[in-house]
This record gives C-alpha cells, sequence and structure tokens, in this order.
C-alpha cells in the first residue's frame, strides 16, 4: 500500500497510551477552563474521530454521493461526559476501533484507497487521505496531551505551594510573635 504506513496508523494507540501512562485521576481530568479539554477529553474526542472515519471510508468504499458528515466535537465531548468515564475504557475503545479498521485498510488495492468523496468542507478527499489526516491528526492531539500535562503540573504545584503557604506562614508569624513577646 503506498503512501500509508499502516504501522505508524497502528502505533498510534500505543502513543496515546504512553502519553497517558502514569497519569493520576486528577492529572487527566484536570482542565486549565471549563470550554478547554482535559486529557481524557482529547483522547475521548480521538475515538469519536475514530467513528467518524470509519463511517467514512465505508461511506465511498459503499460509493454513496452523499457528503461526508462532519461533526460538533466539542458538543460530542462534553454530551458524553469523558471526564466522568474511565480513561482504561477510552483506550479500549480507541484500539478496537482502530484496529478493526486496519483490517479494513489493508486488504483495499491501491484503486480502492483512490477512491473519493466530498468532506464537510467541500473538498475532495480520497480514502488514502483520510487514513493519512488521521494519523497526523492523532500526532497533533499528542502534542495537545503534553501541552495540557505541562500545565497542570504547573497548576498543580502552584495549588499545593499556596496551601502549604497559608498554612505554615500563619504558624510561623505566630512563632515569630511568641519569640518577641518572651
Amino acid at each position: 500500500m503506498s503512501g500509508i504506513d499502516l504501522e505508524d496508523f497502528l502505533n498510534t494507540h500505543g502513543q496515546l497510551a504512553a502519553a497517558v501512562a502514569g497519569l493520576s485521576e486528577e492529572q487527566l481530568k484536570w482542565k486549565p477552563s471549563p470550554q478547554v479539554w482535559s486529557v481524557q477529553e482529547v483522547v475521548s474526542h480521538l475515538v469519536d474521530h475514530s467513528f467518524v472515519i470509519s463511517f467514512r471510508i465505508r461511506d465511498i468504499l459503499a460509493g454513496t454521493s452523499a457528503q461526508l458528515p462532519a461533526f460538533n466535537q466539542d458538543a460530542w465531548v462534553s454530551g458524553q461526559h469523558s471526564n466522568e468515564g474511565r480513561i482504561s475504557d477510552i483506550l479500549d475503545a480507541f484500539h478496537a476501533i482502530l484496529e478493526y479498521n486496519s483490517l479494513l485498510v489493508g486488504r483495499l488495492n491501491e484503486e480502492e484507497l483512490e477512491k473519493t468523496g466530498v468532506n464537510f468542507k467541500g473538498e475532495t478527499v480520497s480514502i488514502k487521505a483520510i487514513i493519512q489526516g488521521f494519523t497526523r491528526h492523532i500526532h497533533g492531539h499528542l502534542g495537545q496531551i503534553e501541552r495540557i500535562n505541562q500545565a497542570a503540573e504547573t497548576s498543580i504545584s502552584i495549588t499545593l505551594y499556596f496551601w502549604a503557604y497559608i498554612r505554615i506562614f500563619p504558624m510561623r508569624r505566630m512563632k515569630i510573635w511568641q519569640s518577641k513577646s518572651s
């Protein structure tokens, strides 16, 4: 299959699993603001995206002429309460869909990979381009996961420092006051 790196496509699960390995529940579900996704919500979005590309590929192979669907990613993530689930379940779903799609893609010949449909932007896209775009999409979100993790570490450290400061500082002030009054 020229143009499709099926191994890179399949490795996206391992890359996602590695990106979230060792993160606590607090780190997985931490959000810098209500409208920004947590790490867990990003991974959940990637499961949603897997469903969408699955449909798009099959719709192209079926030869339908309907425009390939878009989806409201923010509404999908918030509507399914992604942060209330378990990351292990989300990763398992991602892996299952990825494996199933790879079996299909592995059976396609070059002519089938070049079959096209019209995406929601009105652009003509091939099955090959959908698979390549999906892999790039995952890689982009891996960077987002790293940025969220860094922001969470900073935020959690500041919060811990703040709470330690407000608990320790009054004790120090009291000790200083007591030593001055003696």
